[in-house]
């Protein structure tokens, strides 16, 4: 086995370069593990705690470094070779003309002097800075960087509200502009559904479900997790909101969202004049709406109120379901009653915990509806569902749509609970997720099934995206899942095994 690392002074490269990085450096041949990075102490002290010292032990917050573990010192050399291509080779645009990475900006600009949208993915704390300056060139942001201060946050949207223009995020992974994927997106048709997101996933689904019941999207706004909280006061929802109405390609509009400020999403629903549902995921309380407004609390009703508003329709969510279901609980050991869910998605995570909780009770997560179930409080029989995207899950190691490495170790450690009656996946594909994940989790999969579990899982994406969604479904099921047509049946399929009762799966959400 072979360590080995580069340092590369003075050479800053954002979050969504160094996940492409990791990337590469995990897909090389012989590669165990490996790290695209920059040196702040955090990510050093991760270093350490992986054995790796040496130059880095010197490095500074804005050298990058590139780390990695393999069978052989050539696996290792040729691992960081693919990295230093993937991060540092000139790009070609219009054909045959080289064009090397601007180093800011202003080269930028000069560059692409059409440009409206900037991506802005640096630390937290440099963010608003170099989102001001984006502003002040007229651009648009998609703010990738997350750990940005509230001030800040409020300062650079109500300027840009000022302005006339967006500021989607921070924390914002998707958006579409005018058919063009920006962060994680799924590859959608053109349509007369526009969607204002304040969660990332959430948007990923609901654009993947209306471009697989046969309604295209005309744009994605992407506004931030914190965007419909009360100090944000939904700054850039309202923004989003109001070019949407006046878009012509734009015939109905969908708002996402966890639970908002009342006083917020009450306000903000009043500015479209199209017609107009919101999806706000676990809302317990009724809203105050315009008739033209229908207000619902799951991303499968919200897709589907969607579509009903253009003239589609739904299709069958269920059909077969209960009949697999009810065939392979006859199979469970007595024993086998809780349910553990495995994310990359957050949002997905969020609203399988609000579903569920409604039929098993209280579920532990590091994402808790109840601030007092957390992973640390549950017992050996607690439902237990992890958002795998969080922090504490990807100091590191890249996000788990990219790299599905720790979702196989987590789905491995069910092998041996015989508490388990059922494994909950989602599987996310398109621009930015794995080339293959169904195929990467399949043998862990197939080792819980063997055990005697139940695993359900969910393709979120559509067969435009480079993975092709029915031929992940298909590797899927060859792996013994069930396989659901959406998110929120995957939630009702895990607590319908863990109930022993089939007909859930067919519940009203």
């Amino acid at each position: 086995m072979s360590t080995r690392v580069a340092v590369r002074k003075n050479s800053y490269k954002d979050s969504v370069r160094l996940l492409e990085a990791t990337r590469a450096i995990l897909g090389s041949p012989g590669v165990s593990w490996g790290w695209a990075l920059m040196a702040t102490p955090a990510n050093l002290e991760t270093l350490a705690e992986q054995g790796v010292s040496g130059d880095v032990d010197t490095a500074a917050a804005n050298d990058l470094v590139l780390a990695v573990r393999a069978d052989d010192d050539d696996a290792a050399t040729a691992a960081l070779e693919t990295a230093e291509a993937a991060l540092f080779a000139a790009t070609t645009a219009d054909g045959d003309d080289a064009v090397q990475n601007a180093t800011d900006l202003g080269e930028a600009l000069v560059e692409r002097p059409d440009a409206n949208v900037a991506i802005i993915s640096v630390p937290g704390s440099y963010a608003a800075l170099e989102t001001h300056k984006a502003l002040t060139a007229g651009l648009n942001v998609l703010l990738f960087s997350d750990n940005v201060p509230l001030e800040d946050e409020i300062q650079l949207k109500e300027r840009a509200r000022d302005l006339g223009l967006l500021v989607m995020g921070p924390g914002a992974g998707t958006a579409m502009i005018a058919g063009a994927g920006l962060g994680f997106a799924n590859r959608v048709s053109a349509g007369p559904v526009g969607i204002v997101a304040a969660a990332g996933t959430g948007a990923q689904e609901v654009m993947s479900l209306l471009d697989r019941w046969g309604i295209g999207v005309s744009h994605v706004i992407g506004v931030g997790g914190r965007d419909l909280s009360p100090e944000v006061g939904g700054l850039m929802a309202e923004s989003a909101l109001r070019a949407l109405d006046a878009d012509e390609r734009t015939k109905a509009i969908l708002l996402v969202s966890k639970p908002p400020s009342r006083e917020v999403a009450e306000r903000l629903l009043k500015v479209p004049s199209k017609p107009t549902v919101a999806a706000l995921m676990g809302l317990r309380d009724s809203l105050s709406t315009p008739d033209h407004v229908t207000v619902v609390n799951t991303l499968e009703r919200g897709a589907a109120e969607t579509i009903a508003l253009v003239g589609g329709s739904a299709p069958d969510l269920v059909q077969g379901l209960a009949e697999d279901v009810a065939g392979l609980i006859t199979g469970l050991a007595p024993t086998r009653r809780k349910v553990v869910g495995l994310y990359s998605g957050g949002t997905l995570c969020y609203e399988a915990l609000t579903i569920a909780t409604d039929h098993l009770g209280p579920i532990h997560s590091n994402v808790p509806l109840d601030k007092s179930l957390t992973v640390d409080t549950a017992k050996p029989d607690s439902h237990l569902f992890l958002d795998l995207g969080e922090e504490e899950y990807t100091v590191g190691r890249p996000h788990p749509m990219i790299d599905p490495q720790a979702r196989i170790e987590f789905l491995e450690r069910q092998v041996d609970d015989d508490g388990v009656a059922a494994v909950l996946l989602d599987v996310v594909i398109g621009d930015g997720a794995h080339d293959d994940p169904a195929g990467m989790l399949a043998p862990a999969i197939e080792k819980v099934t063997g055990s005697g579990a139940i695993v359900v899982a969910y393709v979120l994406g559509t067969e435009l995206d480079p993975q092709g969604f029915a031929a992940q479904q298909e590797t899927l099921r060859r792996a013994g899942c069930i396989v659901t047509e959406t998110a929120a049946r995957a939630a009702l399929a895990a607590a319908a095994i863990a109930l022993r009762d089939p007909a859930l799966v067919a519940a009203e959400l």
